[in-house]
């Protein structure tokens, strides 16, 4: 919508970020090549960090202002890696998580133990404009992308809608009533924790300067990329470099192929097209990481694998 649109229709934007987020069971969004558009906090040496963000509504033609999706990152036995986006995220069938499914369900342990190091990972994803970077001033005042996981998007359904009485609903993504984000990194246990951030009372952005505002408007990336089928290799790309990177061959890559068969109890499988996707059983789901945000952990991966 335009920007005179988004300022009268925000009033009905609450109940559609409700039902968006209560829409969130299975199906979710691709991931973007494009890392200099993300923004990525900096801590000090003790693994704190603070910053303050403001997320930003959907772009013009888009009624979301947030994207999900899934990716695997591990490195396999031949100490070659595998960082791909999982097809999971277009609600279609991923080599990975059939294979994870089949060793969890072997009941042996050390099969158990191979699917936490490649469970697949939730993200993601908005448009933030930067109030405050301390520890990177030269962010202050720009729009980037902000990709986060699960504990900071609780966050933002808890404001958008609250458990108490006291609590009016908040749409954080609002630019006149919308409110700051108060980013606050721990190291706890070796990990990155968030359960400090919080978000401000609610406030107009850049004091509701409307030709201010109009310029971030313009200046959204759009989030439709995410899901765009472009980002992802096909099935029979991932399968081939999963093998490789798992040292699969002969009996052992036949066993990886047929993990949705034995998923679907020995049922055929369905030719794998996008206009007709496998039919799984309601046995069949992905195991994924529960370990909360772990996009800092999916960066550090990355680099390993480009430099090796």
């Amino acid at each position: 919508m335009s920007f005179s649109n988004l300022k009268t229709n925000r009033s009905a934007s609450i109940d559609k970020l409700v039902a968006a987020g209560q829409s969130l069971g299975g199906d979710g969004k691709s991931i973007s090549k494009d890392e200099e558009r993300f923004w990525k906090p900096t801590v000090d040496k003790a693994g704190n960090g603070y910053a303050v963000l403001r997320f930003l509504p959907a772009p013009e033609g888009e009624d979301v202002p947030w994207v999900r999706f899934w990716d695997h990152g591990f490195q396999g036995p031949t100490g070659k890696w595998y960082i791909e986006n999982s097809l999971t995220t277009l609600g279609q069938p991923d080599p990975v998580s059939e294979l994870n499914s089949k060793l969890w369900n072997s009941g042996i342990e050390s099969d158990k133990d191979q699917v936490r190091k490649q469970k697949r990972r939730q993200h993601y994803a908005s448009n933030v404009y930067v109030v405050s970077d301390p520890g990177n001033p030269t962010n202050d005042g720009k729009v980037f992308m902000f990709k986060f996981g699960k504990k900071i998007f609780e966050k933002i359904m808890d404001v958008i809608q609250p458990q108490f009485q006291d609590e009016a609903p908040l749409n954080p993504f609002d630019f006149w009533e919308g409110a700051d984000f108060k980013l606050k990194i721990r190291q706890v246990e070796g990990y990155r924790n968030y359960d400090k951030s919080e978000f401000s009372a609610s406030s107009s952005l850049l004091g509701g300067d409307d030709t201010k505002l109009e310029s971030i408007y313009k200046q959204l990336n759009p989030l439709v990329v995410f899901n765009d089928p472009k980002s992802f290799k096909s099935y029979d790309e991932l399968s081939r470099k999963l093998s490789s990177v798992l040292g699969l061959s002969g009996a052992d890559a036949q066993v990886m192929r047929s993990a949705e068969a034995l998923m679907e109890d020995d049922a055929p499988i369905v030719q794998r097209t996008a206009a007709a996707p496998v039919q799984r059983s309601a046995a069949f789901k992905p195991v994924e990481s529960t370990s909360g945000d772990d996009d800092d952990t999916m960066s550090f991966f990355s680099k390993l694998a480009q430099e090796s």
